[in-house]
Protein backbone atom coordinates (compact mmCIF):
# COMPACT_ATOMS: atom_id res chain seq x y z
CA UNK A 1 0.00 0.00 0.00
CA UNK A 2 2.80 2.24 0.49
CA UNK A 3 4.16 1.86 -2.79
CA UNK A 4 0.66 2.49 -4.06
CA UNK A 5 0.27 5.62 -2.27
CA UNK A 6 3.79 7.25 -3.43
CA UNK A 7 3.06 6.17 -7.22
CA UNK A 8 -0.25 7.46 -7.15
CA UNK A 9 0.61 11.47 -6.20
CA UNK A 10 0.02 13.78 -8.75
CA UNK A 11 3.19 13.47 -11.02
CA UNK A 12 4.89 10.68 -9.88
CA UNK A 13 4.88 8.43 -12.65
CA UNK A 14 5.31 11.14 -15.50
CA UNK A 15 8.28 11.60 -13.48
CA UNK A 16 9.72 8.94 -13.55
CA UNK A 17 9.01 8.02 -16.78
CA UNK A 18 10.67 10.98 -17.72
CA UNK A 19 13.68 9.94 -15.99
CA UNK A 20 13.33 6.21 -17.45
CA UNK A 21 16.02 7.43 -20.21
CA UNK A 22 18.82 8.81 -18.24
CA UNK A 23 19.26 11.81 -16.01
CA UNK A 24 17.59 15.46 -16.27
CA UNK A 25 17.99 19.01 -14.73
CA UNK A 26 15.21 20.19 -12.94
CA UNK A 27 13.89 22.89 -15.52
CA UNK A 28 14.51 20.00 -18.17
CA UNK A 29 12.06 17.50 -16.43
CA UNK A 30 9.67 20.42 -15.40
CA UNK A 31 9.43 21.12 -19.21
CA UNK A 32 8.60 17.51 -20.16
CA UNK A 33 6.01 17.39 -17.28
CA UNK A 34 4.27 20.16 -19.21
CA UNK A 35 5.71 22.90 -17.12
CA UNK A 36 4.16 21.66 -13.99
CA UNK A 37 4.99 24.00 -10.76
CA UNK A 38 8.40 24.38 -9.38
CA UNK A 39 7.42 23.74 -5.91
CA UNK A 40 5.15 20.93 -7.06
CA UNK A 41 8.29 19.14 -8.41
CA UNK A 42 10.48 20.03 -6.10
CA UNK A 43 8.19 18.29 -3.36
CA UNK A 44 7.22 15.19 -5.47
CA UNK A 45 11.42 14.97 -6.37
CA UNK A 46 11.90 15.59 -2.10
CA UNK A 47 9.21 12.39 -1.96
CA UNK A 48 10.77 10.49 -4.37
CA UNK A 49 14.35 10.79 -3.09
CA UNK A 50 13.42 9.73 0.34
CA UNK A 51 11.85 6.43 -0.72
CA UNK A 52 14.91 6.05 -2.94
CA UNK A 53 13.77 6.11 -6.54
CA UNK A 54 15.31 9.07 -7.35
CA UNK A 55 19.38 10.78 -6.54
CA UNK A 56 20.50 13.31 -7.78
CA UNK A 57 23.70 12.33 -10.03
CA UNK A 58 27.59 14.41 -10.08
CA UNK A 59 26.73 16.51 -12.05
CA UNK A 60 23.64 17.76 -9.89
CA UNK A 61 21.19 16.42 -12.63
CA UNK A 62 18.34 14.25 -11.56
CA UNK A 63 18.20 9.99 -11.85
CA UNK A 64 16.70 6.64 -11.52
CA UNK A 65 18.47 4.63 -8.58
CA UNK A 66 18.59 1.20 -9.35
CA UNK A 67 15.28 0.79 -7.38
CA UNK A 68 13.88 3.32 -9.74
CA UNK A 69 14.69 1.95 -12.53
CA UNK A 70 13.37 -1.44 -11.25
CA UNK A 71 10.05 0.71 -11.97
CA UNK A 72 10.35 0.55 -16.02
CA UNK A 73 9.63 -2.73 -16.90
CA UNK A 74 6.25 -2.05 -14.82
CA UNK A 75 5.53 1.21 -16.25
CA UNK A 76 5.85 -0.07 -19.44
CA UNK A 77 3.65 -2.78 -18.68
CA UNK A 78 0.74 -0.26 -17.17
CA UNK A 79 1.41 1.94 -20.67
CA UNK A 80 1.08 -1.24 -22.94
CA UNK A 81 -2.54 -2.39 -20.88
CA UNK A 82 -3.39 1.48 -21.22
CA UNK A 83 -3.20 1.48 -25.13
CA UNK A 84 -5.22 -2.03 -25.01
CA UNK A 85 -7.68 -0.03 -22.65
CA UNK A 86 -7.75 3.36 -24.67
CA UNK A 87 -8.72 1.10 -27.95
CA UNK A 88 -11.95 -1.06 -26.22
CA UNK A 89 -12.94 1.99 -24.93
CA UNK A 90 -12.85 3.76 -28.33
CA UNK A 91 -14.59 0.70 -30.02
CA UNK A 92 -17.27 0.88 -27.54
CA UNK A 93 -18.09 4.35 -28.19
CA UNK A 94 -18.29 3.79 -31.77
Amino acid sequence: MAALNLLSRRWVLRIIWELRDGSCGFREIQKKCDRMSPDTLSTRLSELKEAGIVFSNEENALALTPLGKKLGPALLELDSWSQDWAEIIGQEKA
